[in-house]
């Protein structure tokens, strides 16, 4: 399974990219999580439907110091995660 997120509420410069990306590698999950110009948080998942919603679970609680208002999300063609690797920050330094 593949979906795609975007998150929005405060979740820029509150280490929510750092949050979700030590959720999803516990986890187990592939994919990448990175800001975007309009302040929100952009995730693509890879994984079984199981292990996406617990990751699910986790981008609505937030990290602290976060607040997160509203999920956007929809599922992928099976083949879009077939590049992914091991989640990783995109755009980080």
């Amino acid at each position: 399974m593949v979906r795609h997120y975007m998150v929005q509420g405060r979740v820029q410069g509150v280490g929510f990219r750092w949050f979700v990306q030590r959720e999803a590698a516990e986890i187990g999950l592939r994919g990448w999580v990175r800001n975007t110009d309009q302040g929100h948080v952009e995730v693509v998942v890879a994984g079984s439907s199981e292990d996406i919603h617990e990751l699910e679970q986790a981008l609505r609680k937030g990290s602290r110091g976060s607040r997160v208002d509203h999920i956007q999300q929809h599922d992928l063609a099976d083949q879009e995660g077939e590049p992914l690797g091991p989640f990783k920050i995109e755009g980080a330094w």
